[in-house]
């Protein structure tokens, strides 16, 4: 059953991301990296429920949502984009596949991040960071989401690649083989996979060619 949540703040993180805070339903819990579907409650707009991973973490009193914006049509995320604080959504779920299993590798395509940033803020609070790394993939530099953050937590083992562009202090290209052979030593670990799905494909198939394990793959099914 649906609950009904409060829209509290609405804030941006890039150029086409919003950061959405919101209240908490009573008893709702989650795993880190699972997902919910939102929709707005406003006539025209309660069945048009789409899936969105919660950024906050586990023991946080509200809940936070970083969710990319698509201006090019009048969807959901256009409509959210819209919201003034006091507006009411619906929340159903949660649901997903992309839970924490254990020190690993996390790649991501754009904003196929989110389901990882409640994960490694629940990590660096709780002081278990090391042995993580991320592999975080862009098109351009105005697109990276939460970079500050992720390098502060990170620092050296957070890697941003651009496709789009060259830029200092960043790789050049697609994570492909030669990418992953260059920055992962070990392939018998956990890889956390998200981005759009030829990403996520070509990623878990190069990933399984160099010997990462099946169920040590952790994407969303």
């Amino acid at each position: 059953m649906a609950n009904t949540i409060e829209l509290l703040r609405i804030g941006s993180v890039t150029h086409n991301v919003m950061r959405l805070v919101t209240t908490r339903p009573e008893g709702f819990d989650f795993a880190p990296g699972q997902g919910v579907e939102l929709a707005v409650d406003e006539p025209g707009w309660a069945d048009k429920g789409r899936p969105f991973t919660p950024t906050s973490r586990r023991e946080d009193k509200v809940l936070e949502f970083t969710i990319k914006r698509y201006d090019d049509h009048e969807g959901v995320t256009h409509k959210l984009s819209t919201l003034a604080p006091g507006a009411r959504l619906t929340l159903d779920g949660p649901f997903g596949a992309i839970t924490y299993r254990g020190r690993g590798v996390y790649v991501a395509g754009g904003a196929g991040v989110t389901p990882f940033l409640a994960q490694l803020r629940t990590l660096k609070a709780q002081g278990q960071l090391a042995g993580h790394s991320l592999l975080f993939s862009n098109r351009l530099r105005r697109d990276v989401i939460e970079e500050q953050e992720l390098t502060g937590y990170l620092g050296g083992d957070a890697v941003f690649t651009l496709t789009g562009e060259s830029a200092p202090g960043y790789e050049h290209g697609r994570i492909d083989r030669a990418f992953l052979e260059h920055h992962v030593r070990d392939f018998d670990q956990h890889f956390y996979v998200c981005g759009p799905p030829d990403f996520t494909r070509s990623i878990c198939d190069t990933l399984a060619e160099l010997g990462a394990q099946s169920e040590r793959l952790v994407v969303e099914e």
